[in-house]
């Protein structure tokens, strides 16, 4: 079967190379994949990943065999993958655990976007009650930017979403911002809390704005830039502000369903910014590189 691995070379991140059929485990759905979905950083970041390997976390398809254990899914079931491993091929096996089942009037494309991004921000989203709460969204163009507005607006949050240049702002007052920003010089606000993706200078400038007891959770560093404090910033008075590392690689299954759920009661929408064939891989990469994608990218598998 066809799948997209990693490659190391100049003509990477990925390349198509005909692989193995995978041998589901007794506890192992075989799910055939209809479409996948682009990250930043398992792109930007492909060096962390073995040469030659099935690449890829997050996509959307049918089950085409249950797990022979009874666990999971049944055959026929529309399912999302997220987070799992090796998920850019043709059929994958994949743990029931990392399986949300995809309820009918949900796209299947819609579906496929959720995974990584959709996970990381429910996740940090719900770790406090966030209603009348003022929360700062930073690159909130991008995937996990696009669900987190959507998110804290549903759970009664202010929010407050920044992005690079005003071209990144379309849509997200739509999407639930009650204000979009290019700089945070721009408000003089303070934040209960901060989902960062960016990194680099913009979190010592987010430190500055966060409120007594606040919290800024680090889930990206697109900017692949330092963060450095000045003097004495890390000093205060008043309840303890702190800031959270974000690396939670358990199975998104649970998450993948509420987010389904939503969707398909119309409170959540996929922020699909390019749709096209997986074939046009490399095209999208340099697209998803370029930050000319507002939200996710899916790719239909021939």
């Amino acid at each position: 079967m066809r799948a997209l691995v990693v490659d190391h070379s100049e003509a990477g991140p990925v390349r198509f190379a005909d692989v193995d059929e995978p041998v589901p485990s007794a506890g192992e759905a075989l799910v055939e994949i209809r479409h996948i979905s682009l990250n930043f950083g398992e792109l930007n970041y492909v060096h962390q990943w073995p040469a030659g390997a099935v690449h890829g976390h997050d996509a959307a398809g049918v089950v085409v065999r249950a797990a022979s254990d009874g666990s999971g899914p049944p055959e026929g079931t529309r399912v999302a993958v997220g987070m799992a491993s090796h998920a850019w091929a043709e059929r994958v096996a994949v743990s029931p655990a990392s399986l949300g089942t995809v309820p009918e009037g949900v796209d299947l494309a819609d579906a496929a976007a959720l995974g990584i991004a959709g996970a990381t921000a429910f996740r940090v989203l719900r770790k406090r009650s966030l209603l009348a709460r003022d929360v700062l969204i930073t690159g909130a163009s991008g995937g996990v930017g696009h669900f987190a507005v959507q998110l804290a607006a549903l759970a009664g949050a202010r929010v407050t979403a920044l992005v690079g240049s005003p071209e990144r702002a379309a849509g997200l007052r739509e999407l639930g911002a009650d204000r979009v920003l290019t700089d945070l010089a721009e408000t003089g606000d303070r934040f209960d809390l901060v989902l960062d993706t960016v990194g680099g200078p913009l979190v010592a400038r987010a430190w500055s704005s966060l409120a007594e007891g606040g919290t800024i959770h680090l889930v990206g560093y697109s900017s692949g830039q330092e963060t450095t404090f000045p003097s004495g910033a890390l000093f205060g008075f008043g309840e303890p502000r702190t800031i959270a590392t974000y690396g939670d690689m358990t199975p998104t299954g649970g998450e993948l369903t509420d987010l389904l759920g939503l969707m398909a009661a119309g409170r959540l929408s996929a922020p699909v910014g390019l749709r096209g064939d997986w074939q046009d891989v490399g095209d999208a990469v340099q697209a998803l590189f370029a930050r000319k994608v507002h939200g996710k990218i899916v790719l239909d598998v021939a």
